[in-house]
């Protein structure tokens, strides 16, 4: 029986060797007995095994130390494969799974596997912002300086010296007219204006003293 599908190493101990898989059951592991020998310290005895059923073939994990991977996930039962599912084997080993009637048959096999180790180009890098202009801060002058100084804007008090002595003097004036309005008021009430001091005024006065 022809093989109709095959797995392409993409990472272990020899990158680009193919595994046609003929057969029913079709196991990997380390040991010789294994239909696929990978001889890698991360690949149990017996690592796990393909089964074909229905024309395709269903991958299981042979409780392996590792674990056995589809695409990154890790499988707990029966997986049927997909052409192009990636199986990993731990963490190091990656095969690829074809299908053979998809495959060019002009093209080698180091192609098929050139295809799965191909790095994505990484995607161009976005182009740097432009900074934007900052308005310079304003200032308190252009350039230029002023004609004179600013005018003051509190007046000085006026001086309160002449006010204070105009104030003085009337109070004094005023208590000296008090004085004499009191003492002409004495001299009348007590009659003393014909004392020899004032009795030259009574006749002034248009008085007569007794």
């Amino acid at each position: 029986m022809a093989a109709q599908y095959q797995l392409v190493m993409h990472a272990g101990p020899t990158p680009g060797k193919t595994f046609p898989l003929e057969g029913d059951i079709i196991t990997i592991g380390r040991e010789a007995g294994n239909t696929i020998v990978i001889n890698d310290a991360e690949v149990s005895r017996k690592h796990s095994q393909l089964t074909l059923q229905g024309g395709k073939y269903v991958l299981t994990d042979m409780g392996s130390t590792n674990g056995t991977f589809v695409n990154g996930q890790r499988i707990t039962g029966p997986h049927v494969l997909v052409p192009g599912e990636v199986i990993s084997l731990g963490e190091q080993i990656t095969l690829l799974f074809e299908s053979l009637a998809q495959i060019d048959p002009n093209a080698t096999m180091l192609s098929s596997s050139a295809r799965l180790g191909a790095a994505p180009r990484p995607a161009a890098p976005a182009p740097a912002p432009v900074p934007q202009a900052v308005p310079p801060a304003p200032r308190g002058y252009a350039g230029q300086v002023p004609a004179g100084p600013e005018p003051s804007l509190a007046e000085p008090a006026p001086s309160g010296g002449s006010n204070q002595t105009m104030i003085i003097a009337a109070v004094v004036i005023l208590v000296l007219l008090c004085c004499c309005i009191g003492g002409l008021f004495i001299y009348d009430y007590i009659n003393l204006w014909c004392s020899p001091l004032t009795s030259w005024l009574v006749p002034i006065l248009g008085g007569a003293c007794p």
